[in-house]
């Protein structure tokens, strides 16, 4: 594609989901930021924490866009976001009043409709997620995270937390929406995803290892990355955690092309 293709009219901030944060030597997002600016897109990056929660993150986000527009002399932003990012996000503009500042909201396999695999874990005794909350939440602390709240961040994947939020948090109109989904082919689609793959395949159905495509699906959805061949696109393919392009006899499937693609229709769209 053109040089310039992805030379948006608003900059370009990416949302992480749970379990890493925007480190500077390990890119949560792989090649893909490179590719964007490469392509004229100025990008930023979420900086929220891994397991806060909706609502402190949404908070945190709030200040972290007011920082951008400041440093851009722009009115608003352009929003990607991965897994709970994309909740994150959604409650950004929903209930935080943020929507004048935001021109389209992109949504990379969010749980948005929740899960039934976290129905299912909630029905353990509550202990046992308290207990891995205390050693999950001690050890994000040390990675950075001010608001650590593994229970309740578990809590609202649930499908009835789900179903509570879209109800709070309608689409806000004059804000683009889009939505997109993977899938794996099989749990030996990706090595570190098998186990999630088969035990949310067994209670859900199809899934990228975390999130099914009927949960991921909202408005303007696009497609289901399918990849090439039986390799399918995992959670982490979504965000290019292997930097470098599914391959599968002859065949290429490249998340980083996929992103251009995305932010040079924003362009087109003048957003």
């Amino acid at each position: 594609m053109e040089k310039n293709c992805c030379a948006t009219q608003y900059p370009i901030l990416l949302i992480h989901g749970t379990g890493f944060r925007d480190w500077k030597r390990i890119s949560y997002w792989g090649r893909i930021p490179k590719a964007l600016q490469d392509h004229g897109a100025t990008v930023f990056f979420g900086q929220q924490d891994s397991w806060a929660t909706v609502e402190d993150n949404g908070l945190f986000l709030k200040h972290r866009i007011q920082e951008i527009l400041s440093e851009t002399h722009t009115s608003k932003v352009n929003i990607i976001a991965h897994s709970k990012g994309g909740l994150d996000a959604r409650y950004l503009a929903s209930s935080l009043e943020m929507a004048p500042y935001i021109a389209s909201i992109t949504l990379i396999s969010v749980p948005n409709h929740g899960s039934k695999t976290m129905d299912f874990l909630f029905r353990m005794p509550k202990f046992l997620f308290r207990l891995a909350g205390f050693f999950v939440n001690g050890w994000y602390r040390c990675m950075g995270d001010k608001k650590p709240d593994f229970y309740s961040v578990c809590h609202q994947f649930t499908t009835q937390w789900a179903s509570n939020f879209n109800a709070q948090n309608p689409d806000v109109e004059g804000v683009l929406y889009r939505s997109y989904a993977g899938c794996m082919h099989s749990f030996s689609s990706d090595a570190f995803m098998w186990w999630q793959n088969l035990i949310i395949g067994w209670i859900e159905g199809e899934n990228d290892g975390l999130v099914t495509p009927q949960s991921a699906k909202w408005t303007n959805f696009q497609e289901v990355w399918q990849g090439v061949g039986n390799r399918g696109v995992s959670h982490m393919d979504e965000v290019d955690f292997r930097r470098r392009p599914l391959r599968y006899h002859g065949q290429t499937f490249d998340i980083v092309d996929e992103y251009i693609q995305m932010v040079a229709a924003l362009k087109k769209q003048n957003l």
